[in-house]
């Protein structure tokens, strides 16, 4: 009998917790355990410790399964890492950092760099082309149009996986500085002129009043047509 020491962490983001079941399956180079549930109740900024019992040494641990599943109602979990101490007390880390939604099985692999050739078992081969697979079905490209830089072919970025898209805290944030901005630039008179401007320095009355930045930084991050000069 082998028994593996197991600690899962929880991302520390607003609802990054989760009400659903999780269980984990450690797999060796020699074999893999059973499905072992974690603990209930996943809260953020916490972790959970549990022992996996095997029947035999599983060898060094190459990558883990985390399986998430639900009775009733969908709650995301955002799994930080997993930590993994061996009998002989080898201490396994693998780096997660992504949320887990719906019903899914995620594998993740040891966090040490490996390159192509490094990988010797098959088990790691065939993860490695599944991910690949997985990146290209989510990054398709496309044109925008003629001569523009190609994009990612969706209509919204509400078709993306939530690992890809801003993390709620960042779009709430990116969001109160465009209002903030947009404020701003409509006290000063900006938005609502209608005319030309007569020169620089009368541009310059604007923009110095917008967090230090100079002229050619906000007409590269202003997403508003600007008026000829």
């Amino acid at each position: 009998m082998a028994t593996y020491k197991v600690t899962v962490a929880t991302g520390d983001m607003v609802e990054a917790g989760t009400n659903n079941f999780i269980s984990i399956t450690l797999v060796g180079s020699y074999g893999e355990s059973h499905q072992t549930t974690v603990p209930f109740l996943f809260q953020p900024g916490k972790e959970k410790n549990l022992s996996v019992h095997c029947g035999q040494d599983l060898g060094p641990i190459v990558l883990i399964r985390l399986h998430k599943w639900r009775l009733f109602l969908e709650d995301a979990w955002f799994c930080k890492d997993v930590r993994v101490t061996a009998p002989n007390g080898t201490l396994y880390r693998f780096p997660c950092y992504q949320w887990l939604e719906g019903v899914t099985t995620v594998e993740v692999r040891e966090g040490s760099g490996k390159k192509l050739v490094d990988d010797k078992l098959q088990i790691l081969k065939e993860h490695r082309s599944r991910e690949l697979a997985a990146r290209q079905e989510a990054y398709r490209w496309k044109n925008f149009a003629q001569g523009w830089p190609r994009c990612l072919n969706v209509d919204s970025i509400l078709e993306l996986d939530s690992n890809i898209q801003f993390s709620r805290i960042r779009a709430t944030n990116f969001t109160g500085f465009l209002i903030f901005q947009g404020a701003s630039h409509f006290l000063s008179g900006f938005l609502l002129r209608r005319t030309s401007w007569n020169s620089l320095d009368e541009m310059r009355t604007i923009f110095s009043r917008t967090q230090g930045r100079d002229i050619g930084g906000c007409l590269a991050c202003c997403p508003l047509p600007f008026p000829r000069i």
